[in-house]
């Protein structure tokens, strides 16, 4: 059974959901083609990404006008750490099982 790893934050949960939706976002450029590629409705994933940018400080996504042109969400260099950091976590914690 894989190792799940979830940080209980003060204003919320990170786990690998979240995480995975940053991924997407980061490769797709877009929540809309993030939430196909996920299997999951567009306001999930909104939804999920609302909470994200409320945990933290900073925004790990923003979302960029013009919706066929020059639009889309992408990741902020904070969201880029963030996941980055969960990464790094999670494969300690999977050599530490």
């Amino acid at each position: 059974m894989p190792l799940s790893l979830r940080i209980d934050l003060p204003a919320g949960r990170l786990g690998p959901g979240k995480v995975e939706l940053m991924e997407h976002i980061a490769r797709e450029g877009s929540l809309a083609a993030a939430a196909r590629a996920m299997g999951m409705s567009y306001k999930r994933a909104w939804e999920l990404l609302s909470a994200l940018n409320a945990m933290f400080e900073q925004p790990v996504a923003v979302t960029l006008p013009g919706r066929n042109v020059g639009g889309g969400t992408q990741l902020t260099p904070f969201g880029e750490r963030v996941v980055a950091l969960y990464r790094a976590a999670e494969r300690r914690a999977a050599q530490a099982s």
